[in-house]
Parts: structure tokens; C-alpha cells; sequence
């Protein structure tokens, strides 16, 4: 439970805030009322946790209800609505107090770390890991990944989603980590035998029912989830068209 919204964090259109929540812990909270809605919140969940079974650092998502009382206190009337519009379950990620934002001019970064980063970015769809926005920090010397809301955009059209499986993604050549990411293959290979089904699966049933059932073109929940999973694991099946992608976008570095 939320128990003190601290301040807003004015990054694009979402308005995240850092909270402070029963437990006494820090979070950066992504409400529920804000862009996407509970999309957002099912990409920054889904995909957050995908990169952790994948070895990568993620902070601690975690589910964080929101007492719409909390808007009573806040003078800004854009930040009520939002409280109010976000009542109830929402998704947080723990704060990562002192770290700092990736920067690539400045920074260079391993092989294989680059590579584990971009292919999963390509494997999730994520258009939001470029040089002007990299979503990545540093901290306490190592990388970490945040706010992957932008991630799995199939979903916002549900048309014709077992074709776009085969999307190769050509967004990965805009890449911050491209540069570095001389390794895919290998990756590709490690990666692809790490993601199990089961894994897939037991990551999709995260997703609360509430999210769920916000203008849904399935009848049921089950189908809902079962979309997702299907989505995901076909996007595996050889050929991997967005390693084939990332491999030919990286080629211009050589």
C-alpha cells in the first residue's frame, strides 16, 4: 500500500512518482490512470521480469495499492486526477537511490552485457533504449534496466497478432547498445534455451485479472493470457528474424 506520494517524476507522458509504501521502502510507482493504462503496466511487468529470468538486473517490480485519499494532500491538480484515475492495484519498481543515467559517449560496456541487452530489446519490442533516452542506470557499478511500459506494443491492436511474431523490429538499429553488442549469435543461442515455456508462462500469470479485462477483444481472461504466451513463444521459433535484424543493423559498426 502507498502510504506518501513524495515527488513526480516528469518523464514523457506517464507521470511516474517516487511513493513511500507500508513497508517503509521507496518506489517509483507507474500508475494504472496514466498513458496506456493497464497496458503499460502488463509491458513494464511482463517484459521486466522476462529480462530477470534472462540474468539481467531489474530493479524489484512490485504491485502497490493506491488509496485515491492520497490526491487530498497533492496541490497539483493534474497529479489528483491521476491518483484518483489510479485507484487500486498499480505497478512500482524499487528506487534506486544515487544511481545514475547510462551514458554511452562517456561509458563503454562488455560485449556480451550489450549484446544480452539488445537482443532482448529486440525480442520485446523495445523502442525506448536509444542514445537520447537510454532507460538504463548505473548503479553501484553495474547496469540495470528500467521502464520497459513502451515494450510488447503488439498488444495495442490485437489484429493479426500470431503474424506479427515474425515482426523482425527494424527499430533495434537505433540502438545505444548496438555499437557494443558484438556477440548475438552466441546470445541468441544462450537466450533462446533459457526461455523455456513454463518460464513464459509462469511469467504471464503475473498479470493481475483486473488489467485484464480493460477493453478486451478476448471473451475471457484465460484467452487474454494465453495470447501473450502464444505471442511469446512463437516469437522464438527459428528464424529469429530480430536477431537476423540486430546482426545486420550492427554491421554498419564494422
Amino acid at each position: 500500500m502507498a502510504t506518501r506520494y513524495v515527488t513526480p517524476l516528469r518523464e514523457g507522458g506517464s507521470l511516474p512518482a517516487i511513493v513511500e509504501a507500508d513497508d517503509d521502502g521507496l518506489y517509483v510507482l507507474k500508475f494504472r490512470g496514466a498513458g496506456q493504462g493497464p497496458k503499460a503496466l502488463i509491458a513494464e511487468l511482463v517484459a521486466g521480469e522476462l529480462a530477470r529470468a534472462l540474468g539481467l538486473l531489474v530493479p524489484e517490480i512490485v504491485f502497490i495499492d493506491l488509496d485515491p485519499d492520497l490526491a487530498r494532500t497533492e496541490p497539483d491538480p493534474e497529479i489528483q486526477d491521476l491518483i484518483r484515475a489510479s485507484a487500486g492495484l498499480n505497478l512500482a519498481l524499487d528506487y534506486l537511490p544515487g544511481s545514475i543515467t547510462f551514458d554511452p559517449i562517456a561509458e563503454t560496456l562488455d560485449g556480451e552485457l550489450a549484446s544480452a541487452v539488445v537482443w532482448f530489446d529486440a525480442y520485446v519490442t523495445n523502442i525506448d533504449r536509444t542514445p537520447r533516452n537510454t532507460n538504463l542506470l548505473i548503479w553501484h557499478h553495474r547496469l540495470w534496466l528500467i521502464d520497459h511500459g513502451a515494450t510488447l506494443y503488439f498488444h495495442h491492436t490485437w489484429n493479426n497478432y500470431q503474424a506479427r511474431t515474425r515482426d523482425p523490429f527494424s527499430a533495434i538499429k537505433d540502438h545505444v547498445l548496438l555499437p557494443f553488442a558484438n556477440t548475438l549469435l552466441a546470445t541468441d543461442i544462450d537466450f533462446t534455451e533459457r526461455l523455456k515455456p513454463e518460464m513464459i508462462h509462469h511469467i504471464v500469470h503475473l498479470i493481475p485479472e483486473t488489467w485484464l479485462v480493460v477493453d478486451s477483444p478476448f471473451q475471457s481472461s484465460a484467452e487474454h493470457r494465453q495470447a501473450y504466451i502464444e505471442y511469446l513463444i512463437q516469437r522464438l521459433v527459428s528464424p529469429r528474424v530480430f536477431v537476423e535484424a540486430a546482426i545486420h543493423a550492427r554491421s554498419r559498426y564494422l
